[in-house]
């Protein structure tokens, strides 16, 4: 009887704005793995709820509209898109408002659990880096490698003002900064699944590394394990 392939996951966990999504996407690429960006899907909902008119933070509201929301991963050239009810929404997820958004939904155990299932599912077939905000606590707390990757609220706000500006987008950097610390707030403080390191987690600070630094580091977190 063959015995059923054993995947490796590894969970990156870490306030917003602390290059995660970057990181993790780079080293997945570089080790062969598959890249899920867990976060894209809470601020999917989060997008939902605007469109919808919903306020992210009214739980009840927030839960009756889960049943009309279909959210699916595609990677094209890969990279990973998602798809809110049929629509491509890989750029739209990306702004402030949307952040925030997705940082009260995610408050909201129904939102946690409609996402949970897709969560795990990758990792049972595949070899991935995933990373959140609960991935090693939560989500997938098996994971062979756990990762907690932070920064300081100001290398974090200066980097998001960057990054922003690359794309054309002037944004001020004190509101960044702001929002940044309320958001830290809002996920360390919530009743499910705050933000918090794994017991088992490796911590690596960004603050004062380069990004190719970062990525070095992680990636070879990860390799130890293969």
């Amino acid at each position: 009887m063959n015995e059923k392939k054993q995947f490796i996951a590894a969970a990156i966990d870490g306030p917003a704005g602390a290059g995660k999504s970057t990181i993790a996407r780079t080293a997945a690429k570089e080790l062969g793995f598959i890249y899920i960006d867990t976060g894209a899907m809470y601020r999917s909902i989060g997008l939902a709820c605007l469109n919808k008119g919903i306020d992210p933070g009214n739980a009840g509201a927030v839960e009756a509209l889960l049943p009309d929301i279909a959210i699916s991963i595609v990677f094209k050239d890969g990279e990973q898109h998602i798809i809110l009810n049929g629509n491509d929404v890989s750029d739209d997820i990306r702004t402030e408002s949307v952040s925030m958004a997705a940082s009260r939904v995610s408050a909201v155990p129904a939102v946690r659990a409609f996402l949970l299932e897709l969560q795990r599912g990758f990792a049972r077939e595949n070899n991935v880096i995933m990373d959140g905000r609960d991935i090693g606590t939560v989500v997938l707390p098996d994971a062979q490698v756990k990762i907690f990757l932070t920064a300081s609220p100001e290398s974090r706000a200066r980097r998001r003002t960057d990054q922003l500006a690359e794309k054309g987008i002037q944004a001020d950097y004190q509101a960044v900064l702001d929002d940044i610390i309320k958001r830290d707030y809002n996920d360390t403080h919530r009743e499910t699944a705050p933000l918090k390191a794994a017991d088992d987690a490796v911590l690596v600070d960004t603050t004062e590394l380069t990004l190719p630094e970062s990525i070095d580091a992680v990636t070879s977190i990860i390799k130890e394990k293969l």
